[in-house]
């Protein structure tokens, strides 16, 4: 089997790679930087090897995938309620991270994606689902609730109310435990508003 092949048949089902795993991969195959470099370029060129940000690569052909260029991160806000099945709106993916990134839309395979920065204390409460044939990580509704608090962003009233069919109202006190002080009153005032 060629290096090339090696290389799709060790990656491929993976939802996503960055450069560092791949030199890994490679210097165990006896290869240079410079073949590495031109590897990607080729695998690219040919249409096999997506790009999702700079160092980070799949061959899958799904936007769910671009979490992953930003571990730790999670999907959560609008793509959650999806992924969690509580709204059945076609949403742009939000990429949750506390890394020091650009926050913004970006652009894998012609999709938009958002990607929001949060607070470390703020990275808590997410669970893993089946997407496809990969598991991504999704903020729990709990989580998700909080999230729109705090990052403002408008709940419809429908959706907040399935929403609060859902919730474990002791998970719910657990998180805004730690939660800042505006997230707490944000939220009491919107459930408040809620029915």
């Amino acid at each position: 089997m060629t290096k090339v092949g090696k290389v799709i048949e060790a990656f491929s089902g993976v939802p996503s790679f960055n450069s560092t795993e791949l030199d890994l991969f490679l210097s165990g195959l006896d290869t240079s930087a410079n073949y590495r470099k031109l590897l990607v370029h080729n695998l690219i060129s040919t249409g096999k090897l997506r790009r999702i940000s700079k160092g980070n690569y799949t061959f899958i052909d799904d936007v769910e995938v671009v979490c992953f260029a930003f571990r730790p991160s999670y999907y959560g806000l609008q793509e959650a309620l999806s992924l969690l099945e509580l709204w059945e709106q076609e949403t742009n993916p939000v990429v949750i991270t506390p890394l020091h990134v650009l926050p913004g839309i970006r652009i894998f395979e012609g999709r938009n994606y958002l990607v929001r920065r949060i607070d470390r204390r703020m990275f808590f409460g997410m669970d893993m689902i089946r997407y496809s044939d990969f598991w991504v990580p999704v903020s729990d509704v709990e989580k998700t609730l909080i999230d729109f608090v705090y990052f403002g962003e408008f709940l419809p009233k429908d959706t907040l109310l399935r929403i609060r069919r859902s919730i474990n109202p002791e998970k719910l006190r657990e998180y805004l435990a730690i939660s800042p002080t505006y997230v707490r009153r944000g939220l009491k005032r919107l459930l408040a508003h809620s029915y």
